[in-house]
């Protein structure tokens, strides 16, 4: 069996060193770090990087960027200054969302009422997919 590299040096030389949580833990040879396998050090995988970005410019707020992805707000505060991503302007428009499975989102496209009076956007999240509508503010 291979052993996955070291997410801090990158060595290639690397030991079991028991169980956490379930988990194999692993310590590198070279610079003595312990890691596990699910999880190298305290990255967070790229794509929910990007999908956190992606839901922010859409107008969602962090609070609930971080109860859909389970990544805390202040991560996604973090990214936003990082990358320098300039918050939406607010308009007369307000964005709603579902989160449906593959046959749920065939079936809602199907209804020709739900494809008018808003813009859309459908965006891939895990196994689900995510729906942002936004429709004009009641005045």
């Amino acid at each position: 069996m291979k052993h996955p590299q070291c997410p801090r040096c990158e060595a290639q030389d690397v030991v079991k060193s028991g169980i956490v949580n379930e988990r194999q833990r692993y310590r590198c040879k070279k610079c003595s770090y312990y890691f596990t396998v699910n999880k190298l050090g305290k990255n967070i995988d790229s794509y929910y990087v990007t999908k956190a970005l992606q839901l922010y410019i859409e107008g969602i707020s962090l609070r609930e960027i971080e109860r859909i992805l389970g990544i805390s707000h202040v991560s996604v505060m973090n990214w936003v200054k990082k990358y320098k991503i300039k918050a939406p302007e607010q308009s007369g428009y307000h964005p709603t969302y579902k989160i449906l499975s593959h046959a749920e989102l065939v079936a809602y496209m199907q209804a020709a009422s739900n494809l008018s009076g808003a813009g859309m956007i459908v965006t891939e999240l895990g196994d689900k997919y995510m729906l942002i509508r936004w429709k004009r503010f009641k005045e």
